[in-house]
């Protein structure tokens, strides 16, 4: 599998021992969780927005407020899409040798806004599917005045890199010090569905959610 473009910042990155390249392991990560930050800078100061992402490919989208005056300048503009999981606490034997166990991904790109409605209400439609299978068709139809107030926006990756660690402490040195040490892993699940109140909430819950939230994963 080929890498994505190599530039002299990734080039940098790509020294680090636990960064990765390959477009599958960006992607497991990019699909992994559903909340991403979003950094680009306007007027020469930063911005680092929380949004849900989803992908496509190569292609990763996301969406905001129509009228978010940070969103109208975003067009056309390098951004950073950021991802990241954590996975557990290493615990080592000093203080210097504790980290996590996480998973992360960074990618870039030059933002695109969505122009036509049809093309916008499609995205809509797959993102909402992406995180909840076949859930779109029973939803009331969105209505013109809420496609006007949301913008989808996209980006081709251009570069990226994904690190990760999956490890106990790595304190070889230190393990006759009599202290526990270990990893105390952390995970970040769907809990048991809490229905909304009012003349339907005796509903079942869908096949297609229970399944989600069986499976333990975000989407």
């Amino acid at each position: 599998m080929t890498d994505f473009p190599v530039t002299e910042r990734s080039r940098i990155r790509r020294m680090h021992a636990r960064g990765m390249h390959e477009h599958a392991a960006v992607h497991a990560v990019l699909d992994a969780s559903p909340l991403c930050h979003v950094g680009y800078v306007i007027d020469g100061e930063a911005y680092v927005t929380p949004t849900l992402h989803w992908r496509d490919g190569n292609r990763v989208y996301w969406h905001g407020s129509a009228a978010s005056r940070f969103l109208r300048q975003v067009p056309g503009q390098r951004v950073c899409l950021t991802v990241s999981l954590m996975d557990g606490y290493v615990l080592a034997r000093s203080a210097f040798n504790h980290s996590v166990n996480y998973r992360s991904a960074m990618v870039f790109g030059r933002a695109n806004v969505m122009t036509d409605p049809d093309d916008t209400a499609a995205a809509l439609r797959h993102m909402v599917d992406d995180l909840f299978p076949g859930r779109w068709n029973s939803l009331r139809p969105m209505t013109a005045q809420e496609l006007k107030a949301t913008s989808v926006l996209w980006m081709d990756i251009e570069e990226a890199s994904v690190k990760t660690r999956d490890a106990p402490p790595g304190d070889p040195e230190d393990q006759d010090h009599a202290v526990w040490a270990g990893v105390l892993p952390t995970t970040t699940t769907m809990g048991a569905a809490q229905p909304a109140s009012g003349p339907h909430q005796d509903l079942p819950l869908p096949p297609e959610l229970a399944e989600l939230i069986a499976s333990g994963h975000l989407r």
